[in-house]
């Protein structure tokens, strides 16, 4: 095996999110003309997910190389057929898409021993090339890694994601009070007396525009994309980003949150949705949240205080909606319980529509024979 590669990466801190490649695949081996030998294949180049591997770990491990497969064997006469070139392989997490630098996606890894072909060796001399082997495929690749989580939180800067993220698990990130505290990702997970896991992420936050890219834009917006279900965080009291940048109620973030979402892609939001009110230990906090469920409650009445375009087609509708105080810890412990409840609610949901489609398929493979009727004689 061949390992040599340039690598160019994109990163928050030393979160490390996308890999850029070259891979080639092994040249084939010379064909022998006077007994009709045929030269080995060129080894092939595979991206395969391994578990505790991270794109930074193959950064720094295999800085500025390519990743070539080895050379097939040429035909002789103690080997009329050569052997093929060793094949080349890419050890990535789970999570990852591989593209190539146009974007087109050549496969994805969602799973521990998946693995992906990027790049074949080229095929042996023989008969029909005149004996002549042909090189391998090169190209470079892109892996992009989008989190799996199972839930993602979603929310402006300074709405509480990173305080919400560690009063519900041991995940330590950092909290400070300006916008744009989380810079990278952050896993976290909730642990329960009956030793069930729920993994949660919280993501760099959201600005008006990231569905053009504007801020964090489409590095936030695609790790949305892998989690099973979103949970919206807004500050009760409404929020402003910068001194130039228009006040926004709870209910308008609640929108904008949901306009990003679909402008980017709109099948996230078929994704069941969890709001969380935070900072509810502010004051005026109950009289904000009276008006904002009675906003939710009637969304299309309320849309004339956002502006046209910033209106989304279709309303998310929650499964729940809980208020809570990050930094006091009030309504944590019931929010984490509805969270176990909507997810094991929705694995039930989608077992069950699994066992129908499977029964559906089995009746379908199953003949159909007709019923004698009594009194008319069956086809000869």
């Amino acid at each position: 095996m061949v390992w040599v590669g340039r690598v160019c990466c994109r990163k928050y801190g030393n979160f490390v999110d996308n890999l850029r490649l070259y891979v080639r695949g092994g040249s084939g081996g010379m064909g022998l003309p006077r007994l009709g030998g045929q030269g080995g294949d060129g080894g092939d180049v595979w991206v395969v997910a391994k578990k505790d591997i991270t794109l930074k770990r193959i950064k720094d491990k295999y800085p500025h190389k390519r990743f070539i497969a080895g050379v097939g064997s040429n035909s002789s006469v103690r080997a009329l057929k050569g052997a093929k070139g060793e094949d080349a392989y890419v050890f990535a997490p789970s999570g990852i898409s591989v593209t190539t630098d146009s974007g087109r996606v050549i496969g994805e890894l969602n799973s521990e021993g998946d693995k992906v072909l990027v790049a074949r060796g080229g095929h042996g001399g023989s008969f029909h090339s005149g004996f002549l082997p042909s090189k391998g495929q090169t190209r470079q690749i892109r892996l992009d890694l989008k989190l799996i989580a199972d839930l993602g939180l979603v929310g402006f800067p300074n709405a509480g994601k990173s305080s919400l993220l560690t009063a519900l698990s041991h995940a330590k990130p950092q909290i400070g009070s300006y916008p744009f505290t989380t810079l990278r990702p952050e896993i976290g997970k909730i642990m329960y007396e009956d030793h069930r896991q729920i993994s949660v992420a919280d993501l760099p936050g959201l600005i008006e525009g990231a569905h053009v890219n504007k801020g964090m834009g489409h590095k936030f917006l695609k790790h949305v994309e892998r989690t099973r279900q979103l949970m919206l965080v807004v500050d009760v009291c409404g929020f402003q980003l910068a001194g130039n940048t228009p006040f926004r109620s709870a209910f308008e973030a609640v929108q904008l949150l949901t306009k990003e979402l679909e402008l980017y892609k709109e099948e996230l939001l078929s994704k069941p949705a969890i709001l969380v009110i935070n900072k509810m230990d502010l004051p005026e906090a109950e009289d904000r949240l009276r008006e904002l469920e009675e906003q939710l409650h009637n969304q299309e009445e309320f849309c004339h205080l956002l502006p046209r375009d910033s209106v989304p087609k279709t309303f998310l509708h929650f499964t729940h909606t809980v208020p809570v105080s990050a930094s006091t810890g009030y309504g944590i412990q019931h929010l984490k319980q509805l969270i176990r409840q909507s997810l094991e609610e929705h694995e039930t949901m989608a077992t069950e529509a699994q066992t129908k489609e499977r029964l559906k398929e089995l009746r379908r493979d199953v003949p159909v024979t007709a019923k004698p009727v009594w009194g008319v004689p069956s086809p000869a």
